[in-house]
Protein backbone atom coordinates (compact mmCIF):
# COMPACT_ATOMS: atom_id res chain seq x y z
CA UNK A 1 0.00 0.00 0.00
CA UNK A 2 1.32 3.31 -1.38
CA UNK A 3 0.31 7.06 -0.29
CA UNK A 4 0.02 9.56 -3.32
CA UNK A 5 0.25 13.38 -2.66
CA UNK A 6 -1.98 15.75 -4.65
CA UNK A 7 -1.94 19.20 -5.63
CA UNK A 8 -5.30 20.03 -6.74
CA UNK A 9 -6.78 23.25 -8.68
CA UNK A 10 -10.42 23.75 -8.84
CA UNK A 11 -13.06 26.09 -9.45
CA UNK A 12 -15.78 25.93 -6.53
CA UNK A 13 -18.76 27.43 -7.86
CA UNK A 14 -20.53 24.00 -9.14
CA UNK A 15 -19.59 21.72 -5.82
CA UNK A 16 -21.09 21.72 -2.04
CA UNK A 17 -17.95 22.55 -0.67
CA UNK A 18 -14.71 20.25 -0.27
CA UNK A 19 -16.10 17.64 2.22
CA UNK A 20 -18.07 14.79 1.23
CA UNK A 21 -21.91 14.81 1.81
CA UNK A 22 -25.16 12.84 1.60
CA UNK A 23 -26.86 14.17 -1.33
CA UNK A 24 -24.50 16.49 -2.66
CA UNK A 25 -21.89 16.98 -5.37
CA UNK A 26 -18.60 17.75 -3.21
CA UNK A 27 -14.93 17.71 -4.20
CA UNK A 28 -13.71 15.44 -2.08
CA UNK A 29 -16.98 12.71 -3.06
CA UNK A 30 -15.79 13.28 -6.91
CA UNK A 31 -12.21 12.66 -6.70
CA UNK A 32 -13.44 9.67 -4.84
CA UNK A 33 -15.54 8.79 -7.56
CA UNK A 34 -12.89 8.61 -9.89
CA UNK A 35 -9.64 7.50 -7.91
CA UNK A 36 -12.23 4.36 -7.46
CA UNK A 37 -12.12 4.54 -11.40
CA UNK A 38 -8.53 4.26 -11.69
CA UNK A 39 -7.35 1.96 -9.21
CA UNK A 40 -10.53 -0.53 -9.05
CA UNK A 41 -11.04 0.06 -5.46
CA UNK A 42 -12.78 2.82 -2.79
CA UNK A 43 -10.64 4.28 -0.94
CA UNK A 44 -10.92 7.99 1.45
CA UNK A 45 -9.43 11.09 -0.64
CA UNK A 46 -7.87 13.27 2.50
CA UNK A 47 -7.76 16.90 1.62
CA UNK A 48 -5.80 19.68 3.89
CA UNK A 49 -7.99 22.69 4.06
CA UNK A 50 -12.52 21.87 4.06
CA UNK A 51 -13.27 24.54 1.64
CA UNK A 52 -17.47 25.73 1.64
CA UNK A 53 -19.55 25.14 -0.93
CA UNK A 54 -18.62 27.57 -3.61
CA UNK A 55 -15.24 28.46 -2.51
CA UNK A 56 -12.14 27.76 -4.99
CA UNK A 57 -8.89 26.44 -4.87
CA UNK A 58 -5.31 27.25 -6.58
CA UNK A 59 -3.69 24.82 -4.09
CA UNK A 60 -5.28 21.97 -2.17
CA UNK A 61 -3.74 19.37 -1.12
CA UNK A 62 -4.93 15.99 -0.65
CA UNK A 63 -3.61 12.11 -0.34
CA UNK A 64 -5.42 8.72 -0.86
CA UNK A 65 -3.59 5.37 -0.21
CA UNK A 66 -3.65 2.49 -3.11
CA UNK A 67 -2.18 -0.65 -3.66
CA UNK A 68 -2.38 0.02 -7.59
CA UNK A 69 0.55 -0.39 -9.26
CA UNK A 70 0.66 2.90 -11.43
CA UNK A 71 3.03 5.19 -10.53
CA UNK A 72 2.22 8.88 -9.44
CA UNK A 73 2.59 10.63 -12.94
CA UNK A 74 0.39 7.94 -14.16
CA UNK A 75 -2.35 8.87 -11.45
CA UNK A 76 -1.84 12.50 -12.74
CA UNK A 77 -2.56 11.69 -16.12
CA UNK A 78 -5.50 8.92 -16.03
CA UNK A 79 -7.70 11.82 -12.89
CA UNK A 80 -7.21 14.72 -15.28
CA UNK A 81 -8.62 12.44 -18.11
CA UNK A 82 -11.57 11.51 -15.99
CA UNK A 83 -12.12 14.17 -13.63
CA UNK A 84 -14.56 17.18 -14.69
CA UNK A 85 -12.51 20.22 -16.10
CA UNK A 86 -13.05 22.48 -13.33
CA UNK A 87 -11.32 19.89 -10.95
CA UNK A 88 -7.05 19.71 -12.30
CA UNK A 89 -4.23 17.66 -10.64
CA UNK A 90 -1.87 19.75 -10.86
CA UNK A 91 1.07 17.79 -9.62
CA UNK A 92 1.18 14.02 -7.67
CA UNK A 93 3.47 12.33 -5.64
CA UNK A 94 4.33 9.19 -3.42
CA UNK A 95 4.31 10.34 -0.22
CA UNK A 96 5.95 9.35 3.26
CA UNK A 97 2.69 7.29 4.44
CA UNK A 98 3.35 9.21 7.99
CA UNK A 99 2.54 12.21 5.71
CA UNK A 100 -1.36 14.37 6.60
CA UNK A 101 -2.01 16.88 4.58
CA UNK A 102 -3.93 18.29 6.84
CA UNK A 103 -2.12 18.22 10.50
CA UNK A 104 1.27 18.83 8.50
CA UNK A 105 0.58 21.95 7.27
CA UNK A 106 2.98 24.73 8.65
CA UNK A 107 0.30 27.41 7.00
CA UNK A 108 -2.53 28.25 4.64
CA UNK A 109 -2.56 31.12 2.61
CA UNK A 110 -6.03 32.50 1.23
CA UNK A 111 -7.04 35.93 -0.57
CA UNK A 112 -10.47 37.57 -1.14
CA UNK A 113 -11.75 39.26 -4.17
CA UNK A 114 -14.22 42.27 -3.90
CA UNK A 115 -15.27 44.46 -6.80
CA UNK A 116 -15.44 47.20 -5.26
CA UNK A 117 -17.95 49.24 -7.60
CA UNK A 118 -22.06 48.78 -8.86
CA UNK A 119 -21.20 46.92 -12.32
CA UNK A 120 -18.50 44.18 -12.34
CA UNK A 121 -17.31 42.81 -15.49
CA UNK A 122 -19.06 39.95 -16.75
CA UNK A 123 -16.21 37.25 -16.11
CA UNK A 124 -15.28 38.59 -12.65
CA UNK A 125 -18.71 38.52 -11.08
CA UNK A 126 -18.37 34.65 -10.15
CA UNK A 127 -15.62 35.17 -8.56
CA UNK A 128 -15.43 38.84 -6.64
CA UNK A 129 -17.98 39.69 -3.79
CA UNK A 130 -19.74 42.87 -5.86
CA UNK A 131 -19.81 45.80 -3.21
CA UNK A 132 -21.15 49.05 -4.33
CA UNK A 133 -20.68 51.64 -1.96
CA UNK A 134 -16.90 52.99 -1.97
CA UNK A 135 -14.88 51.50 0.74
CA UNK A 136 -12.50 53.28 3.17
CA UNK A 137 -9.11 51.48 2.49
CA UNK A 138 -7.18 53.00 5.55
CA UNK A 139 -10.12 52.15 7.95
CA UNK A 140 -9.89 48.50 6.48
CA UNK A 141 -5.77 48.46 7.10
CA UNK A 142 -6.24 49.92 10.44
CA UNK A 143 -9.06 47.29 11.84
CA UNK A 144 -7.22 44.21 9.93
CA UNK A 145 -3.98 44.93 12.04
CA UNK A 146 -5.40 43.90 15.18
CA UNK A 147 -5.91 40.61 14.05
CA UNK A 148 -2.51 39.90 13.18
CA UNK A 149 -0.78 37.30 15.56
CA UNK A 150 -2.30 34.69 18.40
CA UNK A 151 -5.69 34.86 19.10
CA UNK A 152 -8.92 32.93 20.16
CA UNK A 153 -10.69 33.93 17.05
CA UNK A 154 -14.17 32.33 18.05
CA UNK A 155 -16.00 35.86 17.31
CA UNK A 156 -15.01 34.86 13.63
CA UNK A 157 -15.73 31.38 13.68
CA UNK A 158 -19.13 29.89 11.87
CA UNK A 159 -22.04 28.74 13.82
CA UNK A 160 -21.96 25.17 14.07
CA UNK A 161 -18.57 24.32 13.88
CA UNK A 162 -17.07 21.59 16.79
CA UNK A 163 -14.11 22.97 17.08
CA UNK A 164 -13.33 23.08 20.82
CA UNK A 165 -10.05 25.40 20.86
CA UNK A 166 -9.99 28.41 18.74
CA UNK A 167 -6.76 29.60 18.74
CA UNK A 168 -5.20 30.29 15.86
CA UNK A 169 -1.77 32.19 14.68
CA UNK A 170 -2.78 34.55 12.07
CA UNK A 171 0.30 35.83 10.12
CA UNK A 172 -0.51 37.89 7.41
CA UNK A 173 -3.82 39.86 7.34
CA UNK A 174 -3.25 42.54 3.94
CA UNK A 175 -5.47 44.46 2.14
CA UNK A 176 -4.83 45.96 -1.07
CA UNK A 177 -6.45 48.22 -3.68
CA UNK A 178 -6.02 47.19 -6.95
CA UNK A 179 -7.01 49.12 -10.02
CA UNK A 180 -7.69 46.25 -12.46
CA UNK A 181 -7.04 42.55 -12.73
CA UNK A 182 -5.37 40.57 -15.70
CA UNK A 183 -8.24 37.96 -17.17
CA UNK A 184 -6.76 35.91 -20.32
CA UNK A 185 -4.37 38.15 -20.95
CA UNK A 186 -6.79 40.84 -20.82
CA UNK A 187 -6.52 44.00 -18.38
CA UNK A 188 -10.09 44.32 -17.02
CA UNK A 189 -9.67 48.07 -15.24
CA UNK A 190 -12.17 48.81 -12.05
CA UNK A 191 -11.71 49.31 -8.61
CA UNK A 192 -10.77 46.08 -6.54
CA UNK A 193 -9.47 45.18 -3.25
CA UNK A 194 -7.94 41.83 -2.24
CA UNK A 195 -7.76 40.70 1.34
CA UNK A 196 -4.75 38.41 1.42
CA UNK A 197 -4.74 35.99 5.01
CA UNK A 198 -1.90 33.23 6.35
CA UNK A 199 -1.98 31.30 9.36
CA UNK A 200 -1.65 28.50 11.43
CA UNK A 201 -4.77 27.54 10.39
CA UNK A 202 -8.23 29.03 9.87
CA UNK A 203 -11.67 27.99 11.59
CA UNK A 204 -14.79 27.41 9.33
CA UNK A 205 -16.04 30.73 7.82
CA UNK A 206 -13.14 32.80 9.50
CA UNK A 207 -11.77 34.20 6.62
CA UNK A 208 -14.89 34.90 5.06
CA UNK A 209 -16.27 36.75 8.49
CA UNK A 210 -13.06 38.68 8.81
CA UNK A 211 -13.44 40.06 4.97
CA UNK A 212 -16.97 40.76 6.19
CA UNK A 213 -16.45 43.04 9.07
CA UNK A 214 -13.88 44.69 7.96
CA UNK A 215 -16.41 45.73 4.62
CA UNK A 216 -18.73 46.89 7.03
CA UNK A 217 -16.16 48.92 8.75
CA UNK A 218 -14.92 49.72 5.46
CA UNK A 219 -19.00 51.00 4.62
CA UNK A 220 -18.72 53.01 8.05
CA UNK A 221 -21.46 50.40 9.70
CA UNK A 222 -19.14 49.44 12.34
CA UNK A 223 -16.72 51.92 13.76
CA UNK A 224 -12.94 50.66 13.00
CA UNK A 225 -11.69 50.99 16.96
CA UNK A 226 -14.14 47.93 17.30
CA UNK A 227 -12.12 45.55 15.69
CA UNK A 228 -10.11 44.61 19.09
CA UNK A 229 -13.38 44.62 21.24
CA UNK A 230 -14.54 42.07 18.74
CA UNK A 231 -11.81 40.10 18.66
CA UNK A 232 -11.58 39.87 22.58
CA UNK A 233 -15.32 39.57 23.05
CA UNK A 234 -15.10 35.97 21.68
CA UNK A 235 -18.91 35.93 20.69
CA UNK A 236 -19.61 35.77 16.81
CA UNK A 237 -22.94 37.97 17.21
CA UNK A 238 -20.09 41.22 17.40
CA UNK A 239 -18.95 40.79 13.80
CA UNK A 240 -19.83 41.89 10.59
CA UNK A 241 -21.65 39.82 7.96
CA UNK A 242 -20.22 36.35 5.98
CA UNK A 243 -18.70 37.53 2.86
CA UNK A 244 -20.07 35.23 -0.14
CA UNK A 245 -18.36 32.27 -0.77
CA UNK A 246 -17.89 32.91 -4.50
CA UNK A 247 -14.88 35.76 -3.44
CA UNK A 248 -12.73 33.08 -1.34
CA UNK A 249 -9.48 31.58 -2.99
CA UNK A 250 -7.33 29.17 -1.08
CA UNK A 251 -3.90 30.10 -2.39
CA UNK A 252 -1.53 27.99 -0.79
CA UNK A 253 -0.60 25.83 1.73
CA UNK A 254 3.29 25.44 2.67
CA UNK A 255 4.96 22.05 4.56
CA UNK A 256 7.88 21.70 6.34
Amino acid sequence: MKKIRLRLEYDGTAYHGWQVQKDAVTVQGVLEEKVLGVTGHKTSVIGASRTDAGVHAFGQVATFRTSSHLDAQTFKKALNAVLPQDIRVLASEEINDAFHPRDDALTKRYFYMVANQRVSSAFLFRYTWIVPQMLKMAVMEEASSVLIGRHDFSAFMGTGSDIKDAVRELYTVDVKKLDGVTFMGVYLKGNFIRVTTEASGFLRHMVRNIVGTLVEMGRGRIPAGRMKEILESRDRKNAGQTAPANGLFLERIDYP
